[in-house]
């Protein structure tokens, strides 16, 4: 996701559409950090795979639908990019929702 997300700005500042390849780049690379550190701390935060699942394919979704209307000049599928909007903020409630159940050291 972070290697999308650096390809998507070189994309976006050679000519592409800087809002949508912008955007999509934005999100890849500010929740590729955010995947890496849910699957190192999994062991001790109960909520770090379904989190994970949800920003990932929340993002994928999100960003897909960006890179989608730039190169192809239609959306992913109606409604794509509110619908993986929706699902990193689940993902994001899901990550705040760990602080409350604690994880049994494995």
């Amino acid at each position: 996701m972070g290697a999308c997300g650096v390809a998507l700005a070189a994309a976006a500042s050679h000519g592409g559409d800087a809002v949508f390849l912008g955007s999509a780049s934005t999100m890849c690379l500010a929740h590729a950090p955010v995947l890496l550190a849910l699957y190192l701390g999994d062991k001790f935060f109960r909520t770090a795979t379904p989190a994970a699942l949800i920003l990932g394919l929340g993002t994928i979704v999100f960003a897909g639908d960006l890179v989608s209307r730039h190169y192809l000049g239609d959306r992913l599928f109606p409604f794509a990019a509110p619908f993986g909007g929706t699902m990193m903020m689940l993902g994001w409630l899901v990550v705040a929702a760990g602080a409350f159940f604690r994880s049994p050291v494995r």
